[in-house]
C-alpha cells in the first residue's frame, strides 16, 4: 500500500509567502490549473481511502484533480499560525530576527487561531498515520494500485506527516520542502516506511 499526498495548488496567500493555516483562502487561476495537472496522479485509481483537508482550497483540489469520493478530516487542517497567520516571515523577522517557524513556534492568535506548537501538529498527523494504517488491509487481494491512499492538503501538516511515517519529530517535516500543486509518494521498502517521491512537479 502506498499513501499518495497532493498539496493544494496555489493560493494568493501561498504566492506571497503568507502563514494559511485556518483562514480559508481559495486556489488562483494558477492553483486551479495545478489542481487539474494533478488529475495524471489520480486517474481512475481505486483508492482503500480518500482524506481531504476541511479547507476550500484542499477540496477544489481533490474535485478539480478528479477525486470523486473523498471524507473530509479535520485532522488534515493546516497548522494553526496563531499570531502570525496571514504574516510572511520576513514580517515576522522584523521583530523576532532569525525566527523559523520549526525551531521557534508562533505566538496565540485570536480565538479563531489561538496557535498549535509543531508536537500538536505532530499528534494530528499520527491519527492520520493510524487512520491509514486501519486502512491498510482493505488492499489485501486487490489490482496493483488498489487499496491505496489518498490524503489531499497542505505543505507544512504534510511535511510532519512525512516525518511521523517516518517516525521522526514531528519538527523534521522542516527537511521536507513541499511546493504547491506538487504529488509525494509515502510507502514501504522490507517492511520499514520509507519516501518513495517527494515534492514532484506532474
Amino acid at each position: 500500500m502506498n499513501v499518495i499526498l497532493l498539496r493544494h495548488g496555489e493560493t494568493e496567500w501561498s504566492r506571497a509567502g503568507r502563514h494559511t493555516g485556518r483562514t480559508d483562502v481559495p486556489l488562483t487561476a494558477r492553483g486551479e490549473e495545478q489542481a487539474r495537472a494533478l488529475a495524471r496522479v489520480v486517474g481512475d485509481r481505486a483508492f482503500a481511502l480518500v482524506l481531504v483537508s476541511p479547507a476550500q482550497r484542499a477540496r477544489r483540489t481533490a474535485e478539480l484533480a478528479g477525486v470523486g469520493r473523498y471524507e473530509v478530516d479535520p485532522d488534515l487542517w493546516e497548522w494553526d499560525y496563531g499570531g502570525y497567520e496571514g504574516v510572511t516571515t520576513p514580517e515576522i523577522r522584523e521583530s523576532r530576527p532569525g525566527w523559523y517557524l520549526w525551531r521557534d513556534g508562533v505566538v496565540p492568535g485570536d480565538d479563531a487561531h489561538p496557535g498549535e506548537s509543531v508536537d500538536r501538529v505532530g499528534e494530528r498527523a499520527d491519527k492520520v498515520v493510524a487512520r491509514i494504517g486501519a486502512a491498510a488491509p482493505a488492499q489485501d487481494g486487490n489490482r496493483d494500485g488498489d487499496g491505496d491512499v489518498l490524503i489531499v492538503a497542505h505543505g507544512h501538516f504534510l511535511r510532519v506527516l512525512a516525518a511521523r511515517w517516518l517516525g521522526l519529530p514531528a519538527a523534521d517535516g522542516r527537511f521536507f520542502r513541499l511546493d504547491t500543486g506538487t504529488f509525494s509518494t509515502l510507502g514501504h521498502e522490507h517492511g520499514e516506511p520509507v519516501l518513495l517521491t517527494w515534492n514532484a512537479p506532474v
